[in-house]
Formats: structure tokens, C-alpha cells, sequence
């Protein structure tokens, strides 16, 4: 406007170059994920599925019962897998607490962080039994033996948490992560079995001492776990934050944890969650 000189655009006044276009501009547009850094808390409702194999669980008290005798150190009855695997499912609930800092890169987008994470799932497991009979060959010393074996195994109120180191990829309002660490859980584990039978049973009849060779019955127990065992391993995982605030997100994720043997229990879980958190 060459009659209003004083309204004319100048290099000062001018708007920076993508003031407007460029979200880390100097006019930066901020979504509703705002930035990620920073302390964070929320809770969760989960389904969990627990696997326990127990076919190891019985080893060691057989073993135990029977240390005396060379039936076991010539035919290791305590080798015979007399219980099986279990499954369960549950729904459960729990919590989350942790932190985020940005990594520097030019447009500062990859988060690390750390969490805490605690799950109520309850889980508890039964192992099928199949009783196992069998008449071992002569031993070194000439003795044969009927060999019963029976047991009992079961896993119940199992509940665990993790600690996590996280990595993530800021995409705005989204935060796909993935993460790793060590699981921490507590459950009442018992394990029991009997072996039973008869040394040198006769072909026809009952077993008696006045047999030729003498029949001697035998019945032995043992048991391994106990109530409140503590639990050990690891996890991994992978999720996704969406932010529907700066300050409120919303979250699914999958997690896997296994835990070093207990009892000869050897357990795994794989767990799917949503839940809610509040950034600050």
C-alpha cells in the first residue's frame, strides 16, 4: 500500500520460515501426547494364561526316599514322570509406576525409561497325576522290584510384578514401546508322592517273608515346596501409550514372563492388559 508506507511489510515483521508448518518450529504446535518425559503412574485390568509342567517336580523326593536303595541307583524310579502339565486362566488387576526421558537425536523422539509394574491375577495350578507301576529286571544283587508311584502337585495364589527397562518411539499422540527385565512373583507350591511295592514279588500270591527269595513290601513319601515360594526371571514384552491428554494416557500391551524352576516346577505366563495412566 504505496499511501500507508508505515503498513508495508518489512524483513523484520516478516513470520519465520515454517513458523507454521513445522511442528519444532519457533511457533511449535504441541498435540495432546505433549512430550513423554517425565514421571508417570496408572492402573490396569489383565487376562493372564499360566502354563506349570510338573513333570520334573517328583525327581527329587523319589529321589530322596529311595537314596538307600539300589533299585534307584541301577533304575532311577525317580526319573519316571508321574505327573504331567497344567493350564490356567485368569483375569486380574494391578498397577504401574515409572519414568521417561527423552534421547537426543535432532527431533528428540526416542523415549527410555524404567517401570515398575505389579499384577493381582491369583493364578493357580493342578497337575494331572498318572500313577505309574512297573516291575523292574534283577538288580546287581539279584532282587527285583514292583515299583508303584503316585503324586500330587499344585501351584495356587500365584501373583508377580516386574521391573522393566523401556524403549520407546515418539509419534505424537502414540508411544509404541518395547521392553525387558526381571520378574519377581510369590505362590504356594506343593509337590508330593508315595512310591510303594514289593522287593523280589512273588509270581502267585501275597508277599511274605517266608517266600523264596523273601518279599518285602515297602512304602516310602516325600515332598517338595511350600507355601509362599519366591519366584524368579524374566520378562519381555511390547505396548503402545495413547495419549487422549497432555497429561492422561490410555495403554495395551503384551507381556511374557518365565520363571526359573521351582520344586522342578517350571513355569511361564503370557499376560495381555489395558490400562490408564496420568503423566505429570
Amino acid at each position: 500500500m504505496p499511501a500507508l508506507p508505515g503498513l508495508s511489510p518489512s524483513a523484520d515483521s516478516a513470520a519465520p520460515p515454517d513458523a507454521f508448518g513445522d511442528p519444532y518450529g519457533p511457533l511449535r504446535m504441541r498435540s495432546a501426547g505433549g512430550n513423554w518425559r517425565g514421571f508417570y503412574l496408572g492402573g490396569q485390568f489383565s487376562y493372564s494364561d499360566a502354563n506349570a509342567d510338573f513333570s520334573n517336580s517328583t525327581q527329587a523326593p523319589i529321589a530322596y526316599s529311595l537314596r538307600g536303595l539300589t533299585m534307584e541307583s541301577e533304575f532311577a524310579p525317580s526319573n519316571w514322570p508321574v505327573l504331567g502339565t497344567a493350564d490356567h486362566s485368569a483375569a486380574g488387576f494391578g498397577g504401574f509406576v515409572g519414568y521417561n526421558a527423552e534421547y537426543l537425536t535432532p527431533n528428540a523422539k526416542i523415549i527410555l525409561g524404567v517401570e515398575a509394574n505389579y499384577d493381582q491375577a491369583s493364578l493357580s495350578l493342578i497337575a494331572p497325576n498318572s500313577p505309574i507301576s512297573r516291575i523292574t529286571p534283577a538288580d546287581s544283587l539279584g532282587n527285583t522290584y514292583l515299583v508303584n508311584i503316585t503324586g500330587s502337585g499344585t501351584v495356587t495364589d500365584l501373583n508377580y510384578g516386574t521391573l522393566r527397562a523401556r524403549a520407546g518411539w515418539d509419534l505424537g499422540n502414540f508411544l509404541p514401546y518395547a521392553f525387558t527385565g526381571f520378574a519377581l512373583g510369590r505362590a504356594n507350591v506343593n509337590i508330593a508322592e508315595t512310591t510303594s511295592g514289593e522287593q523280589n514279588p512273588p509270581a502267585v500270591g501275597a508277599c511274605s517273608a517266608a517266600a523264596n527269595p523273601p518279599c518285602a513290601p515297602f512304602s516310602l513319601s516325600g515332598t517338595a515346596g511350600k507355601d509362599g515360594e519366591w519366584l524368579y526371571g524374566f520378562t519381555v514384552g511390547a505396548g503402545l501409550d495413547v495419549a487422549l491428554t497432555p497429561h492422561v494416557f490410555l495403554r495395551g500391551e503384551y507381556e511374557y514372563v518365565q520363571f526359573q524352576p521351582i520344586a522342578g516346577v517350571a513355569l511361564d505366563i503370557n499376560t495381555v492388559r489395558a490400562g490408564a495412566g496420568i503423566r505429570f
